[in-house]
Order: C-alpha cells, then sequence, then structure tokens
C-alpha cells in the first residue's frame, strides 16, 4: 500500500494484504484482502505506532524508512500484540537498536512470550500504565488501557494535539485499503467486530466509556481506512454491538440447515409468509453460508428462526456449530422460532432449545413448526401459528 498522509506530521505506513484467505486461518477475506496499519509521527521524536503481519515485514520496513528519511525513531508504540500487528517488531528493533519500545506490564509479558526472555533489554522497555503521556514534542500521546479488546494488553493511545486516537483493534474491518478503501465502513466492521471482538462487550462499553470525554476527530485503526468522517455513527454503532442489541429490531433472519432440501423448502414457505405480512425477512443456507457471515447476520436481526433436521439423533452439524458460535460471542437479548425436521424421531427443535437456554435473555415462541419429511397440512398450519407470533409484535 502506498505511504499516505494522516496529517503534516502522521503518516500511514501499513501494508495491504491481497493474498491472504482466511484471516485467523478462519474467516475469509477474498476478495477484500486485509490492511495491517501501522503509523508514524513525526515530531523531535519520532514514534512508530505498531508493526505488522511478517507476511508483509519487508514492505513495512521499507514504508517506515521511506517517511524517516534517514532519522531514527525513538520508540516503538504496541498497543496490540497479535501476531498479525506484532510480526515485525523484532525486526524493527533490530534495525534500530536505540529504539525503546513502549508498552504496558502485559505487553513485555507477551513480548517475552513470543521472542524470548532475553529478546530486548530491560532499558529499551518503556512501560506505560493508565492514563500516562509520552511527549513527541509538539505531539504527545495518552494511554488507555483496553483489556480484552480484544487481548489482556491492549490499550489505545489518544494524541492530544491532533485529536487522534490510536484505538488498536477497535473500529477495524476487513478488507485492503487498495480494494476496499472507498467501500462503506459498516458491513465488514460489523463482521469484524462480531467475529473478533463481539464476546468481550463489557470490556468494549469500558473503553467507550473511557474514549467519551475525549474530543476525537481521526481514528486510526490497526485493520481498515483511518476513519475521519461519520465519527459519531461509528461510535453509536460500537456502543450498540457491545451491548449485543439488534440494528434492525424487527427484521428476522431464517438460518436453516438442511440435508435433503425439505428444511429448505420450509424455510423458503415460511419466508414467504411472513414477506405477505410484510415482514423484513433475510435468508441464511448454513451448509454454504461462511459462519462469521451468519453470526454476523443473527446480531444484526432482532428476530431469528432456527430451521434444522434431526440428524444421527442430533441436530445437523451446520446448525450445531451456527448455535455454538453464537454462544461463544455472546448471542443474547433475541426472539427466536425454531423449525425441526425428523422423518420418524424429530429431536431438533429440543436440542435447538437446550442450547438456546444457555444464552442470555432469549426469548422462544410457543409455536414449533415440527415436520415429518416434509411440510404437510398439521406442519403449515404450526407454521401459519408461528408467523402470526413473529408479527404479532
Amino acid at each position: 500500500m502506498t505511504i499516505q498522509t494522516v496529517t503534516d506530521a502522521i503518516r500511514y505506513v501499513g501494508v495491504d494484504d491481497n493474498t491472504l484467505a482466511l484471516f485467523e486461518n478462519q474467516y475469509p477475506v477474498q476478495p477484500m484482502g486485509v490492511s495491517y496499519n501501522s503509523y508514524v509521527i513525526l515530531d523531535e521524536k519520532i514514534a512508530v505506532m505498531d508493526s505488522v503481519d511478517a507476511r508483509a515485514e519487508e514492505e513495512w520496513l521499507s514504508n517506515v524508512a521511506q517517511v524517516l528519511e534517514g532519522r531514527n525513531p525513538d520508540y516503538l508504540v504496541v498497543t496490540h500484540m497479535e501476531p498479525d500487528h506484532s510480526g515485525s517488531l523484532m525486526r524493527l528493533a533490530q534495525k534500530y537498536p536505540e529504539m525503546k519500545i513502549v508498552g504496558n506490564a502485559k505487553t513485555f509479558t507477551l513480548i517475552k512470550q513470543f521472542f524470548g526472555t532475553g529478546a530486548l533489554s530491560e532499558d529499551r522497555m518503556l512501560e506505560v500504565g493508565e492514563r500516562d503521556t509520552l511527549s513527541l514534542g509538539l505531539h504527545r500521546l495518552r494511554f488507555l488501557l483496553a483489556p480484552m479488546v480484544h487481548w489482556p494488553e491492549v490499550m489505545a493511545a489518544y494524541e492530544e494535539e491532533e485529536k487522534i486516537l490510536f484505538s488498536a483493534d477497535a473500529f477495524g474491518r476487513f478488507g485492503s485499503l487498495e480494494r476496499t478503501g472507498r467501500a462503506p465502513w459498516a458491513p465488514q466492521a460489523r463482521r469484524y467486530y462480531y467475529n473478533i471482538v463481539g464476546k468481550y462487550g463489557v470490556q468494549v462499553q469500558a473503553l467507550l466509556k473511557k474514549i467519551s470525554a475525549l474530543e476525537i476527530k481521526t481514528i486510526c485503526p490497526l485493520h481498515g481506512p483511518v476513519l475521519t468522517e461519520g465519527l459519531e455513527e461509528c461510535l453509536r454503532l460500537y456502543d450498540l454491538w457491545s451491548q449485543w442489541e439488534p440494528e434492525e429490531s424487527e427484521s428476522i433472519l431464517i438460518a436453516h440447515a438442511s440435508i435433503h432440501g425439505n428444511t429448505a423448502h420450509a424455510a423458503k414457505t415460511l419466508k414467504g409468509k411472513l414477506e405477505k405480512k410484510g415482514a423484513q425477512v433475510t435468508m441464511c443456507d448454513l451448509t454454504v453460508t461462511d459462519l462469521s457471515y451468519a453470526v454476523t447476520s443473527a446480531f444484526y436481526c432482532g428476530k431469528l428462526v432456527l430451521a434444522c433436521s434431526t440428524y444421527d439423533g442430533g441436530l445437523f452439524p451446520p446448525m450445531k456449530e451456527f448455535l455454538e458460535h453464537l454462544q461463544t460471542k455472546g448471542f443474547r437479548n433475541r426472539r427466536v422460532g425454531l423449525i425441526e425436521n425428523g422423518s420418524w424421531a424429530p429431536a431438533a427443535a429440543r436440542l435447538m432449545r437446550t442450547k438456546l437456554e444457555e444464552m442470555k435473555d432469549i426469548h422462544l415462541y410457543e409455536t414449533v413448526v415440527s415436520l415429518r419429511g416434509a411440510l404437510n397440512q398439521t406442519s403449515e398450519a404450526q407454521m401459519d401459528a408461528l408467523v402470526a407470533e413473529l408479527c404479532a409484535e
């Protein structure tokens, strides 16, 4: 990625990765790619803000050197130690042996774990805590600890002169800057949040409280574009997401897992009935949809209908995995309807209910649609009753 000017004194020196197939080896990021963001603050003293994944090491080092124009950096500020942001840390530390590494106590614990206890001498470690500051000259960084957003060592850094929040993984999104720099922020930020950060809503709320008193003109995250416009909406969405509230409370997601097609047909029939009542409905076939998108859709909507076949006396695996992911990410505060299918011993509704009852604030609709192979007059009557419940609120 080409070096970019954030302000007169701050440069973007991050790198796009357009070849990575799976972020964290599980979330598809093709064809949009992903960016590993890093910044340089040029002042009397120079601070490099985070490094990048080892995959992008050489390009990043070149970008940093180009911006430095022969000067040596004084500090490398480490806001997050996950390897996609710390993978090149030691290369920069070795290249500039006088440079100090700035982090909190947990940062240096993780540096020793990843790179060895002798990787950095003690005199190179500058430990900071909550609200500590680091003066660079005209610019001054104030540090705000943000543990478990989404690792224990995470911290944000607020640059007081230009009102810039270096937010670590918060406010990041999937997508390289080259390919998606002008794309709307919310869709891939939403998927990033719910799948990467979403479990830690309480901790995100704590960070939002800390930054609420700050005047913020720019947000510089570790993935995705630098944010200078629509900041109020970004903050509003983060507040909503971190309280597990739906964006569309009356919108309905029908997520189905069908073996031979009859359960999928029932789901499509339900969609048609709901749309005739004026409901806003989204369909998700769990057998072909990546879980990161399915999970995001479930959090987006206020109502969810699960349609699943019984398989080997249990849940059909795509539905089982979906529910496990929802539980892991803290799914709650939703209204849920159930459709099951079982030719001789339907058990899916009971098993889905059991799993949902382990989650917080889940309201289950009274009517259960139970198929014995395919829709018939009895199960369609049950479906009509479920439609009435879904549309009654």
